[in-house]
Order: C-alpha cells, then sequence, then structure tokens
C-alpha cells in the first residue's frame, strides 16, 4: 500500500512537472511570435500578470464602445423627439385618421377662416341647445380653395384643421371659460386669399367649367383660386349623393385649379421658346415664312384656322402663336436636354405646395417616335398640366427666374389677434437666368402688344402673357387658356387661366384675366 501511495504521490509530481512546462512553453512560444527579430528582455516578455491586464484592458474597451453607441442611440432618439414636438407633431395630429381631432373638438369651437381683406369665409355658430354648425358666408364662391368640414375636410378646412381646434387665448380667460362649462374658441387661419379678386374671378368664369389662380409672383401668395363646377358647402349633407353620383359629369367635388389636367396648348410655347435659345444663342436670327400648315416629321401641323402668318422672327412666331413655326423649332431641339428643361420646370416632379393637387406630365424622351416632337412642342399630344403649374411657370418668368413656393395660408392669430406663427415666401429655385426671363418676358409682352393677346393692351398698366387654344377631342371646341402678369415691367400679380371647351384663349380666357388684372389696379 505505501508503494502504490508513494508511486502516487510520484506521478503527480511529474504531471505538475509536465503541466508546468507546457504553460512555460506556451508563454515563450508567443513571446517568440511577437518579438521575433527582436532580442528578448524583462520589458517585453508576456507575462500571464500582463496577459490578464490585456484581456482586462480589451473588456474595459468593450465596455466603452457599448456605452458610446448607447449614448449615441440616446442622442439621435431625443433629437427625433424634439424634431417632431418642433415639427412634425401638428402634421400628425391633423392627420384625418388622428383621434385627437374628435377629443379637441370636444373642448374647442372651431375657429374661423379669413380672407386676407378681413373678409370672413367659414366660421362655426352654436344654437341655443349648444350645437354647432359651419357656415360659409360665401356660399359656392370659395368651395374648393377653403373647402368644407363635413363629409370629408377638403382644402383650408383639412390642412389648417389643427390649428383651427387649437387656442392659445389668454390662459386665465381660458381657465374661466373651462369653469363655466364653455368651449374654448379656436385660432383663426387667416388666408392670402384677397377676397376682391376671388369674386372677380368667380365672376368673370361665368356658368363656364374651368379654373383660375391668381399669385403674386414674388412672394408665391395665392390671392384667388376659383374652381368650377362648384357647390354650396353649406348644404353639403344635402347634395352629397347627387355629387357622388355625378350625373352631368361635373366633377363638381374636384378643385380644377390643383387637380384638373390639361393639354397646356401653345403656353406650352414659353418651354419651347427658352430650350431653343438655350440650344442657339443666334436665336435672333432665326425666320420662318408661314403658309399656315407644314409637314414636320411625317406629320402635319395647322396653324388656327390654317392662318397664313408670312415671314416671321422668333418673338413673331410666339407673339402670333404660330404652330407651324413652333414645329420647325422642335424637331431641331435636344429632346433629351429639353426633357431635363421640363422637369427643372416641375413636370413629372411633386409641386412644393401642401394643397391637394395632381402632378403635371411630359412623356417626350429621346427614345419616342419622331412623330411626336411636332405636336408636343405645340403644347398638344401627351403633355398634361394643371391650372396651378401653369400659374407658377409664368410667375416664374415674373420673378426674374426665381420660383418661389406657393402658399394660402398668411398667418394664424388667436381670438385677440395676437399672432401665432407667421408664414414667409420661401424661394424653391432659380429655374433659369435673369437674362433668360427679361427675354421671355418681352415675348410675352410683344404677344399683348401685337399678338394673340392685344385685348390687354392700351390699359394703365402694362400686361405681358401667353394665350392657348388646347385641342382634347376631335370635332369639340379646345380649351381657351392664358397665362400672363402685369405690371410687365414690375410685375405684381400672375394670372392662370383655362375655360373648357370654348373656343380660343384670345377670345375666352383674355377677357377674364382682363377683369381680373382691372379690380386688381382698381383697388391698389
Amino acid at each position: 500500500m505505501r508503494i502504490l501511495k508513494k508511486e502516487k504521490e510520484n506521478a503527480k509530481k511529474k504531471l505538475n512537472k509536465v503541466k508546468a512546462a507546457f504553460k512555460s512553453d506556451k508563454i515563450n512560444a508567443l513571446n517568440q511570435a511577437l518579438h521575433e527579430d527582436k532580442e528578448s528582455s524583462p520589458e517585453n516578455e508576456i507575462t500571464v500578470p500582463k496577459i490578464k491586464a490585456a484581456k482586462k484592458e480589451k473588456t474595459n474597451r468593450e465596455i466603452m464602445l457599448v456605452t458610446y453607441i448607447f449614448a449615441g442611440l440616446f442622442v439621435l432618439v431625443l433629437g427625433y423627439f424634439v424634431n417632431f414636438m418642433v415639427t412634425q407633431s401638428s402634421e400628425v395630429i391633423n392627420n384625418a385618421y388622428n383621434q385627437r381631432q374628435d377629443l379637441l373638438a370636444e373642448q374647442i369651437v372651431r375657429g374661423d377662416i379669413i380672407s386676407s381683406d378681413g373678409q370672413i369665409l367659414a366660421h362655426t355658430v352654436t344654437d341655443k341647445k349648444g350645437k354647432e354648425k359651419r357656415v360659409y358666408p360665401f356660399g359656392s364662391m370659395f368651395a374648393h380653395v377653403v373647402g368644407r368640414f363635413s363629409k370629408g375636410k377638403t382644402g383650408i378646412e383639412a390642412s389648417e384643421n389643427f390649428h383651427l381646434l387649437t387656442s392659445n387665448n389668454n390662459e386665465i380667460s381660458k381657465i374661466l371659460r373651462e369653469l363655466s362649462g364653455e368651449k374654448n374658441i379656436g385660432d383663426n387661419v387667416v388666408t392670402t386669399i384677397d377676397s376682391r379678386l376671388q369674386k372677380a374671378a368667380y365672376e368673370a368664369l361665368g356658368d363656364n367649367k374651368g379654373a383660375v389662380v391668381v399669385t403674386e409672383p414674388s412672394s408665391g401668395k395665392i390671392l384667388a383660386m376659383v374652381s368650377k363646377p362648384d357647390y354650396d358647402p353649406n348644404n353639403i349633407n344635402v347634395l352629397w349623393e347627387d355629387l357622388l353620383k355625378d350625373s352631368d359629369n361635373d366633377s363638381a367635388l374636384i378643385n380644377r385649379a390643383t387637380q384638373g389636367l390639361y393639354p397646356p396648348g401653345s403656353t406650352f410655347k414659353i418651354l419651347t421658346a427658352l430650350e431653343y435659345m438655350k440650344e442657339n444663342p443666334d436665336y435672333e436670327d432665326y425666320t420662318y415664312d408661314c403658309t399656315g400648315k407644314g409637314k414636320f416629321n411625317s406629320v402635319t401641323i395647322n396653324c388656327y384656322n390654317n392662318k397664313v402668318h408670312g415671314k416671321e422672327d422668333l418673338k413673331e412666331s410666339f407673339a402670333k402663336s404660330c404652330n407651324a413655326s413652333f414645329a420647325n423649332i422642335g424637331i431641331t431641339l435636344d429632346v433629351a436636354s429639353f426633357h431635363k428643361l421640363c422637369e427643372r420646370f416641375l413636370f413629372n416632379e411633386p409641386l412644393p405646395t401642401n394643397l391637394a393637387y395632381n402632378q403635371s406630365s411630359y412623356v417626350l424622351t429621346s427614345k419616342s417616335p419622331k412623330s411626336e416632337i411636332p405636336q408636343t412642342v405645340i403644347g398638344q399630344g401627351k403633355t398634361q398640366i394643371t391650372p396651378l403649374h401653369n400659374a407658377l411657370i409664368a410667375s416664374t418668368i415674373a420673378n426674374g427666374g426665381v420660383m418661389m413656393k406657393p402658399y394660402v395660408v398668411d398667418h394664424i392669430e388667436n381670438q385677440g389677434g395676437t399672432v401665432i406663427k407667421k408664414y414667409m415666401p420661401e424661394i424653391y429655385d432659380t429655374l433659369i437666368t435673369p437674362d433668360e426671363a427679361q427675354i421671355m418676358t418681352s415675348f410675352m409682352r410683344e404677344v399683348v402688344k401685337s399678338g394673340t393677346g392685344s385685348a390687354l393692351n392700351n390699359k394703365s398698366y402694362t400686361v405681358a402673357g401667353k394665350t392657348g387654344s388646347a385641342e382634347y377631342v376631335e370635332n369639340k371646341p379646345a380649351h381657351a387658356w392664358f397665362v400672363g402678369f402685369a405690371p410687365a415691367e414690375k410685375p405684381e400679380i400672375a394670372v392662370s387661366i383655362i375655360v373648357e371647351s370654348v373656343g380660343t384663349g384670345s377670345e375666352y380666357a383674355v377677357p377674364i384675366a382682363s377683369k381680373i388684372f382691372k379690380t386688381y389696379f382698381n383697388n391698389k
């Protein structure tokens, strides 16, 4: 037994020696690998304490890295939360699907919508039983731009719903009303709409289908917006079923000013002329002998009523709205470059507005059949545009090549008249140079002086513009267009007008522009 015990102890000692040797060899091997070609010294020799220290340092670095990551994520979340509260919360609350609106409506009487000249366009009345009713004093005149409250909010009633249901009145008065069981009064929305211009545009459009947009080119303010056919929002509950059935194909619920898509007709020649000038610095040398029609890329293009314009330069071709001359110009253009110019002017692109709108389209590319070019460059073919978009193009020319973002709300104020939020003009982009804008203004001025817009000449103010007659269905009258601005030297007001299926722009759209300009300058 003693012998076995002794042998066991000897074996254990040998095993410990082997382990120690193995451990020592491992450390030496590490030292040799890390310090190859260097003399071994006590300073650089890896020892067990150093290995433990290295492991601890690595662990600390990992902990710090995780700490920094979580700190960074916290800062990002905090930044998003602050940004949401400052800039996005009102939009989320204003969403039609947000039930918080119903809670606000239980506590707040909806504020007023007011024109820039102080007219109440929408307000809430409460009867003796406490029942609230939204009232529109001007009936159908502001139906599309102001919108409606019942049967789904639209227009300003929708876009400014949050502000209308928010009260920023004096805190003491708010508490007193709450204690007495009364609702607080919501803030008022003061628009950029001038009721006098709105009335002039509304009456001038008469019983025709169409739309009118009036803007201030230097700021982007929308001064008037009319769409017909329309409806009386005071009677929306009674009219609703008939409006949905639309048996007369009136589409009265659609705001044609922002959602109606039409071929631009000859108003599109503004862009065609701009592209030609960009590609041809010697554009002033251009001449064309118009015989009333011509064949271009195997397509016959007729001037209106086959009128013979004779020999003309580029400015005269523009002023007389000569289709043959512009088709002749169009087939020489770089199609890809023209496509880029059109997209720069927001075809196929979102418009910088929170109004409900349809996007304009321009489909001609370098891959399109050449037979599509002659029709496209004169504003026919597959091109589609809204009156609001056409107003932006005209306003850009008027504003020296700078497009402003259009807006329809000037400011928010509480019931005491204190301004809570003020909306300021914003530049969208500079689309052309001031020189190009000035040349195009001179072209549009010639339209009024000697061309198709001559009914606007010899006024106490100067007008620059472009007429258009957009054919859309065979054997039916064309849509009548006019876009323009005044005074031509220093524009203060721009218009975009379309009258559906009546004939020429000079005969039907120009007289509407004349009445709007007259109202504006008479009320200055």
